[in-house]
């Protein structure tokens, strides 16, 4: 399974958002330059997110990014199906009833082995995915950062958070 590179942005992006506090957000181009990657790129993981109601934008002057929820109810399964789709990874196309020895109708009844496996397989990998929270990874990536790198999030969300006027 290949992921593309868009959910690694889109998962540091919401781990930015998660940062923030109440009424705040952040522009995309805030949040392309924070993570140093091209903002028009950026803007399609930004829609995924909001299309899968992960993240909620506001125009204006006030506008941006902020998270749809709380982050602890947003999974890192969340955001790969948000950008990814939920289609499964393995198709199953009956190969086994091809060739000269294939399997009869009545032997496919159920799903062959192979199949069966990658299915397990998948459905392991997004319980995994799934049971990671937001909050985690906020929590595991601010273990190793150091307090001079803190500092300076703290410093450049402060500078580059909008709030909002309604909340």
């Amino acid at each position: 399974m290949k992921l593309g590179k868009g959910v690694e942005w889109a998962a540091h992006a919401c781990a930015i958002l998660a940062l923030l506090p109440p009424a705040a957000a952040l522009s995309r181009e805030a949040l392309a330059d924070f993570l140093g990657v091209p903002s028009p790129y950026l803007a399609k993981q930004l829609q995924a997110l909001s299309r899968a109601n992960l993240v909620v934008t506001q125009r204006g002057v006030a506008g941006g990014y902020r998270l749809a929820r709380a982050p602890e109810q947003i999974s890192l399964w969340d955001i790969t199906a948000a950008l990814e789709g939920t289609t499964p990874s393995f198709r199953c196309t009956e190969i086994r009833r091809n060739g000269p020895c294939g399997a009869t109708r009545g032997e496919c009844s159920a799903p062959c082995e192979i199949a069966a496996a990658f299915h397990d397989a998948e459905a392991s990998y997004r319980q995994a995915l799934n049971a990671v929270p937001l909050t985690e990874l906020v929590a595991k990536g601010a273990e190793v950062a150091t307090p001079e790198r803190k500092r300076r999030t703290q410093e450049w969300i402060r500078r580059h958070a909008t709030m909002s006027a309604a909340e």
